[in-house]
């Protein structure tokens, strides 16, 4: 398969991870709050402890994260500007980081992010996808808000 096949296909499931995690997660049932200043801190903390490792302290995401790697899966994405975290909405962002992303993939996609569900409360969940999205500039957390009233 060659490169460009491989990143045809990586877009194609990262759309159908999108699609499923919209049609089995209740819809609005969660918000992010960028401006609490109590839950950011607590999300920087969790953000920090448990998602930094493979997010990068800077949310940076991982080198060449759109290429796949040697066993199939793909690097862990930045959560910064440059990245397709702000593509979803909340409860999809809180949807993969609870249940983990092969949870809402099709099946047999293999993905190397963890559920959080058994480490992590939901309140912190939504501290940490919180903070992410304080980081953001005004234009892309506006972008993001339209998503969510979309729903």
């Amino acid at each position: 398969m060659t490169l460009t096949q491989r990143a045809a296909l990586a877009a194609v499931l990262l759309l159908a991870v999108a699609v499923a995690a919209v049609l089995l997660w209740p819809r609005g049932t969660i918000r992010l709050a960028p401006e609490d200043t109590a839950l950011i801190t607590l999300g920087r903390t969790v953000y920090d402890t448990h998602c930094a490792h493979c997010h990068g302290i800077k949310l940076e995401g991982q080198p060449d994260w759109q290429t796949r790697l040697p066993n199939g899966r793909l690097p862990a994405p930045p959560h910064d500007p440059s990245g397709h975290t702000w593509h979803h909405p909340d409860d999809v962002l809180f949807a993969i980081t609870r249940n983990g992303l092969a949870a809402v993939a099709p099946p047999g996609y293999e993905s190397d992010m963890p559920a959080f569900k058994d480490v992590l409360s939901d309140r912190e969940i939504v501290a940490a996808l919180s903070f992410i999205k304080s980081t953001w500039p005004a234009d892309i957390r506006r972008r993001h808000d339209g998503l969510n009233r979309e729903r």
